[in-house]
């Protein structure tokens, strides 16, 4: 559980030991193992380090340079600490030994209103004598080219790279002594001619790894925000996978690596000095070939030229990719000793898994997780192959409930919701991406939402209140924002939207052309956050707050009732979208229109063949608003529909990742002609959050899963489900299997959790708490399963 700090804070470089013990009804625990705790430089003050840049005038298109100093460590060290930041990305050497496996240190933000830095314990990395300090520093994102529409930029943030290093060393004697960047450092070329993110690298092996530093060091004039410590899990190396297969063309090499990765290969080759080894990355094939298209204009291409001393090793340190395949090209015949494709992503530790008896569910789930891992790398982008990878907030907040199942994203999204706040504008607006990179911005629905759903599934997810309390300000900023918007009448509507993004009806051209009313959708999606908003006051026990935004949720409530729906249940511009958000979302108060507007719904999508037809905002929770209705039946013949839009459409043409479009290849294999063709996009696999509670069975119901609702849903096509989530309290675990009209389920539950378990034949049994259960019940698969005027309540 995350449980806000109950001591005097600490100051910079003190350090305490943590011992805790837990009670429930009975006595204390014994108490646990200690764990240090030692803080980081907090304020300017703590820093006596200043921002150095090469003077030399160098461009993103120059060699990527480092910067170092030599110094002395004398006899008697007992602590070394290291703390690094940079305008750009930085790598760092201490006697050309790299420090850390951190990749792209300090991370993406907007970098004059915030940057992070990381701290590294280097003690035993250092002995008495002379000391070389070195860091390379590449372009990352702040000097790095951002492409996407309407801007395209080199050198986004700023010309010169910059580097802030500091070592704190302590001796036995009590002496303190720190080494900081300043003007006596000096800088010099690297081997790395060209770096971008979304090019590629050029390394030149025939140029020194360890240059003379010649070039002189000035304090940077860049305009630099606060200086945080980063306290999200780091950009790491996660698994290196081997080819699958390896073909070649003549000089070719063409290998897959059987998924969609994000990372880069790693080559060990032996050629002759000067061969230009290329190496090209792509998601997909056509006709044998890369498919670089969907790309747009990222090269996503490293080279190399070799030193020919045996064998070499090979793999940028200063750009990532998104692919399946990759080609070789300049390689002699047997030139090529190894290949891997190394795999990178945050490195957050995983917390759920799902297991049934259908196939093509387990493919989708696994397809979920892996555009998960390959795009929460620092921030969660939209994609990680094209010229894009952006922080967009409408497909973070759909997915936040997925994520906070799959992983522990609670620094990671905690990280990146304080960098929400930092970019809002002074109006409230929040930013369609976040760092913010669009020059103007406009309120979206749906994208700006984010600031108020992401942290308050935190909270409900972790029990995090501090993220509530942090967030707050910008909740409300951005709900009164749209509120002056809306006027009087409460209805948001007008201006531009982004809308039931990617509606598979909508022009391959017009993404935002959905079937779904704009303005319904943004009426809605006030609501939302508004209802959610008075749920966080009085969570934060500010109860004129929380009346105030229930009354106002009220309002808009009415007001979207009685302007966009009839009296037999119709929602204006009558779709699976609109249904699904007023059903999923509870906007419609009486219970008539509520069973109206849920037979419309089902009627929809059966009359569609149980294909998908909504976008981005409707599709999560289309299934969910189903099986409010009772309709189980409708949800689980979407999920498992194989037609196009489906889910299981992508499943059968090979996907190992969730795409951008449903129909990103087509069924002949060719790739979708539009402009936006990602095969690495996890929005639409929001979907796995309705897998996890009505086939693994575990829904948390109260603020860090103290509660759980345990309530699987068998059917035709899924017979049995395994499900582990490892709540705050422990792992909780679902098993169940479906056999010739019998149910069994078997549920284990941690100490300091309680569960309502639910069974298909309406059976609740309430207050289960820790231990392992069994239960039984009889079923039936031809209807809907559960039918809340059939429950009855037992125990």
């Amino acid at each position: 559980m995350l449980v806000s700090w109950p001591f005097p804070t600490l100051a910079a470089r003190e350090r305490v030991t943590v011992r805790v013990r837990v009670t429930g009804e009975g006595p204390f625990s014994k108490w646990s193992p200690g764990s240090a705790i030692e803080v980081s430089p907090l304020d300017p003050s703590d820093w006596t380090a200043h921002w150095i840049t090469p003077v030399s005038g160098a461009t993103s298109q120059d060699p990527a340079p480092i910067i170092g100093t030599t110094f002395l460590v004398d006899e008697g060290l007992t602590s070394a600490r290291l703390h690094l930041s940079a305008l750009g990305i930085a790598v760092i050497y201490l006697n050309g030994q790299r420090v850390g496996e951190d990749q792209f240190v300090p991370g993406w933000t907007t970098y004059d209103r915030l940057i992070r830095f990381r701290s590294y314990n280097v003690t035993e990395m250092l002995s008495a004598g002379p000391v070389d300090v070195a860091a390379l520093l590449g372009n990352g994102w702040y000097r790095g080219r951002i492409a996407s529409l309407p801007i395209h930029r080199d050198a986004f943030y700023g010309d010169d790279l910059a580097l802030l290093c500091q070592l704190e060393l302590t001796y036995a004697d009590g002496r303190q002594i720190t080494i900081g960047t300043d003007d006596s450092w000096a800088a010099g070329s690297s081997q790395v001619l060209a770096n971008d993110f979304y090019d590629g690298q050029t390394t030149d092996l025939r140029r020194s790894s360890s240059p003379t530093l010649t070039t002189p060091v000035t304090y940077s004039t860049a305009p630099v925000g606060r200086v945080q410590l980063a306290t999200a899990p780091p950009v790491r190396e996660l698994e290196a996978l081997k080819p699958l297969q390896i073909s070649r063309k003549g000089a070719t090499i063409v290998a897959d690596v059987g998924r969609n990765v994000v990372g880069w290969a790693r080559l060990r080759v032996r050629g002759n000095h000067g061969d230009l080894i290329t190496v090209r990355h792509a998601e997909v094939l056509e006709n044998g070939e890369l498919s670089v298209r969907p790309l747009r204009s990222a090269e996503a291409t490293d080279r190399y030229y070799l030193a020919g001393s045996g064998d070499e090793f090979l793999e940028p340190q200063l750009t990532y990719h998104g692919f399946r395949y990759i080609e070789i090209s300049g390689l002699p015949e047997g030139a090529l000793l190894d290949l891997e494709a190394v795999v990178v992503g945050s490195a957050l530790t995983p917390t759920a898994s799902l297991d049934t008896s259908h196939p093509g569910l387990n493919q989708l789930h696994r397809n979920v997780v892996n555009s998960m891992v390959g795009n929460f790398l620092d921030i969660p982008t939209d994609c990680p192959q094209r010229d894009e990878r952006l922080g967009w907030t409408g497909d973070a907040q759909v997915f936040a409930p997925t994520a906070t199942t799959l992983f522990d994203v609670s620094r990671f999204l905690n990280e990146w919701v304080e960098s929400l706040a930092v970019d809002q504008l002074e109006d409230g607006t929040v930013p369609a991406v976040v760092p913010r990179v669009f020059p103007t911005e406009q309120p979206l629905a749906g994208w700006g939402d984010a600031a108020v759903i992401v942290p308050w599934v935190l909270y409900q997810r972790y029990g995090d209140l501090d993220v509530l309390r942090r967030q707050y300000p910008s909740m409300t900023a951005w709900v009164e924002r749209v509120r002056s918007l809306a006027g009087d009448t409460l209805l948001w509507t007008g201006g531009e939207q982004l809308g039931d993004w990617l509606d598979p009806l909508a022009p391959p051209d017009e993404p935002a052309a959905a079937q779904a009313d704009p303005d319904v959708v943004a009426t809605a999606s006030f609501f939302h956050s508004t209802d959610i908003l008075a749920q966080v006051a009085a969570v934060l026990d500010n109860t004129s707050d929380a009346k105030r935004y229930a009354d106002m949720a009220d309002g808009i409530r009415d007001a979207f009732c009685n302007n966009y729906v009839d009296a037999q249940g119709r929602v204006a511009s009558d779709c699976q979208t609109v249904y699904a958000l007023a059903l999923a979302w509870g906007i419609l108060r009486a219970p008539r229109i509520q069973d109206l507007a849920g037979r419309r719904l089902a009627e929809l999508v059966e009359s569609q063949g149980f294909t998908v037809a909504t976008g981005f905002l409707g599709t999560p929770v289309v299934l969910q608003a189903l099986t409010s209705i009772g309709r189980s039946d409708d949800a689980y013949r979407m999920l498992t529909n194989r037609e196009f839009p489906g889910w299981l459409y992508a499943v059968d043409l090979g996907a190992t990742t969730i795409w951008e479009r449903w129909d990103s290849l087509q069924p002949d294999g060719s790739v979708n002609p539009g402009t936006m063709t990602s095969f690495n996009h996890y929005a639409f696999g929001a979907v796995a959050s309705w897998m996890h509670e009505h086939i693994g069975g575990i829904s948390p119901v109260a603020p860090g899963a103290r509660e759980v609702r345990v309530a699987p849903l068998p059917s035709d096509e899924v017979t049995s489900a395994r499900m582990s989530y490892e709540s705050p309290y422990g792992p909780i675990q679902t098993s169940w299997t479906a056999r010739i009209g019998q149910f069994h389920v078997e549920v284990d539950i941690p100490v300091g959790v309680t569960a309502t378990v639910q069974l298909p034949d309406g059976a609740v049994f309430d207050g289960i708490e820790h231990g392992h259960h069994r239960f039984n019940s009889d079923i039936q698969f031809d209807a809907s399963l559960v039918q809340p005027e059939n429950q009855q309540r037992l125990g």
